[in-house]
């Protein structure tokens, strides 16, 4: 079993990959802003205060994990798409500071850069809201910057075209730059089943150093 630390976790996609991870037998620690507003208990579980953008609080709480996840995205509220690329910049920079004792980290990325068909990416459809495209190109740049770092390894996991929560099932499809598509031209995924392919690659990686994508 893994030892985990996990931000977001009070998200919607943080709080999935929380009760997935408790299920399969791992330790977590919650790293969040406001501990009293971290509903859930359990024996493995512990829940901290710490700033995903502060290399120097990153450090403190990664030490030790095998695992940092970092959940934080932009569909809280406006502005937040703000912190994807800090988060990771200061991830990426807090677990320098641990060398070869350092964690893999693993990060829920966005699904705008992914190669639809006709070879443009997903951010490229024409309709799409201004406030979708922010997120959308956040993701982008946080993934561009992961792409730079070779010191650490990452891991980056994009969702399906539309994720929501759903039916836990157990699985999924896989892609790396290609965004997956079922019968009827729809991709989609439930945040549930995002949780258990987000631990499957915990618990054996196989995309280190890369990004990949999941869908039914």
């Amino acid at each position: 079993m893994s030892t985990i630390t996990l931000y977001g976790a009070t998200g919607t996609i943080g709080s999935r990959v929380l009760e997935e991870a408790l299920r399969r037998g791992h330790t977590l620690t919650a790293v969040v802003r406001d501990p009293a507003k971290m509903t859930v208990t359990h024996p493995r579980l512990t829940v901290v205060a710490g700033d995903v953008t502060d290399a120097a609080s990153v450090a403190e709480h990664a030490q030790g994990a095998d695992v940092v996840v970092c959940a934080v995205g932009g569909g809280d509220g406006p502005g937040h798409q703000a912190l994807i690329k800090p988060s990771f910049e200061a991830l990426v920079a807090g677990l320098r500071t641990l060398g070869t004792n350092a964690p893999r980290l693993v990060t829920v990325g966005g699904a705008g850069s992914l190669r639809v068909a006709d070879g443009k990416r997903v951010w490229d459809a024409e309709g799409l809201p201004e406030f979708l495209l922010q997120i959308m190109h956040a993701h982008g740049d946080a993934l561009d910057f992961l792409r730079t770092v070779t010191d650490v390894q990452w891991t980056n996991l994009s969702p399906a075209g539309t994720i929501a929560p759903g039916e836990r099932t157990g699985e999924y499809r896989e892609s790396l730059e290609d965004l997956i598509t079922d019968a009827d031209g729809q991709s989609r995924i439930s945040t549930e089943d995002y949780a258990v392919a987000l631990v499957d690659e915990i618990e054996e990686p196989k995309h280190i150093g890369e990004r990949f994508t999941v869908a039914y």
